[in-house]
């Protein structure tokens, strides 16, 4: 079966790659119960290419198996990482059954390395299905599991000119109040990235929010502009 072939061919690549030198040191950077393999992001992200291209799934059903058979049954911090690097591939674009995948890796990754490998997964559904994504972002941004509201938030980092400046305000200030580090962290990203696009919009969001934005939000925020 080509999901087993699929997974198969990354996990005997990662042991193959593994660093034991580099493995405790990344470990302990990550603060990972599980253990890590010591392999490379750049490298893991080679492997699943090489993986896919050998052993390439037939049907989105199938791409959707690997990804939680990797995911669910991850031995070492790497097949995490190998499952996300799954999500882009092309049988997974703009699928919108790909969401309850991506909600399941955000909210039992729980950690930004993991959160954060799935966001732009996000953005780009939202793109294809803004519709639907839109409420479910929404609704993501007040829930209890802080994880989900910062994937709420980080969303739509990197699609510039296609950012949907009213859900964008509108999950950030369901978060202004939380002093939660990686919220007010994630905040601060999202509106660094969008003053790329449009400064004078970010400006006006924090002077409008002067009072709630937290210091680390705000500085963030307005790092790469002008005082």
């Amino acid at each position: 079966m080509t999901t087993t072939k699929l997974i198969d061919a990354i996990r005997g690549s990662l042991q193959a790659a593994a660093d034991p030198g580099r493995a405790a040191g990344a470990q302990a950077y990550m603060k990972s119960q599980m253990p890590f393999l010591g392999v490379r992001v750049p490298e893991v992200r080679r492997i699943v290419k090489a993986a896919a291209a050998d052993h390439p799934p037939g049907s989105l059903a199938e791409l959707q198996s690997a990804v939680l058979v990797l995911w669910r049954n991850a031995g070492h911090r790497e097949e995490r990482y190998a499952a996300i690097e799954l999500t882009g591939l092309k049988p997974a674009a703009g699928e919108l059954g790909m969401l309850a995948l991506y909600e399941e890796i955000i909210r039992t990754g729980a950690w930004w390395d993991l959160v954060d490998g799935v966001a732009q997964r996000l953005g780009a559904l939202l793109q294809a299905h803004r519709a639907e994504l839109t409420p479910v972002l929404k609704r993501w941004s007040r829930d209890e599991d802080f994880w989900v509201r910062r994937a709420a938030i980080t969303a739509q980092l990197g699609v510039k000119d296609a950012t949907d400046t009213e859900l964008l305000a509108a999950v950030i200030e369901a978060n202004l109040g939380d002093r939660e580090f990686f919220i007010r962290k994630a905040i601060g990203w999202a509106l660094r990235q969008y003053a790329r696009t449009d400064p004078a919009w970010v400006k006006a969001f924090v002077r409008r929010h002067a009072d709630q934005l937290s210091p680390l939000s705000r500085k963030e925020a307005l790092r790469n502009l002008p005082a």
